[in-house]
C-alpha cells in the first residue's frame, strides 16, 4: 500500500520519524514535504496528498502539523476526502473502521513521536468494516455532492 505523508515546518521532525517507521512496517511512502524546519503553509501539502488519494496515486495519507487541526480542515475541503484528527489509537482505529477516512492527521505539538507511531500503526492496519457505518459514510458523500451542486443545507 502506498502511503502519502506530509507536514508543515512545525511537524517536520515528527514526519521524518514517522516516515522511517512506516517504511519499517512494509509500506511504500511518498513524502509530500516539507523538507526542513523552514516555514511552509500546510494547506498546499494537504491538498496535494488529498488530490493524489482521489487520483489513486496513494491509498491513504498521514498529515501532521502543530495541532493536526489545520491539515484536517484543509484536506477535508477537498471533495471526496474524509480526514480525521487522531491523537489516540482508538480514534485512529475508528477513523478507518467506522468512517473510511482516507487521511489521518496528528499534531506534533500535542503528542510525542512514540505515541504517534502507535497511532499510525493502528490506522494503517485497520480496514473499513462497512455495515451501519457504510450507510453513514454514504450520507456524508451524498450531502457533499448536494453542496457541490449548490443545494441549500437542510
Amino acid at each position: 500500500m502506498k502511503i502519502g505523508l506530509g507536514s508543515d515546518h512545525n511537524a517536520y521532525v515528527m514526519k521524518e520519524e514517522i516516515k522511517a517507521y512506516v517504511q519499517t512496517l512494509g509500506y511504500e511512502v511518498h513524502d509530500y514535504g516539507c523538507s526542513s524546519c523552514t516555514e511552509v503553509d500546510y494547506p498546499d501539502v494537504a491538498f496535494r496528498v488529498a488530490g493524489d488519494i482521489l487520483s489513486n496515486k496513494i491509498a491513504r495519507g498521514i498529515l501532521i502539523c502543530g495541532t493536526g487541526i489545520g491539515v484536517a480542515i484543509a484536506a477535508g475541503k477537498v471533495p471526496g476526502i474524509r480526514a480525521a484528527l487522531c491523537h489516540d489509537t482508538y480514534s485512529a482505529e475508528r477513523a478507518q473502521k467506522s468512517n473510511d477516512a482516507q487521511i489521518m492527521t496528528m499534531g506534533a505539538k500535542v503528542i510525542g513521536v512514540e505515541l504517534a507511531k502507535q497511532i499510525v500503526k493502528v490506522y494503517l492496519q485497520a480496514e473499513f468494516t462497512g455495515g451501519n457505518s457504510a450507510r453513514k459514510v454514504q450520507q456524508i458523500n451524498d450531502k457533499e455532492q448536494d453542496f457541490l451542486k449548490g443545494a441549500a443545507y437542510h
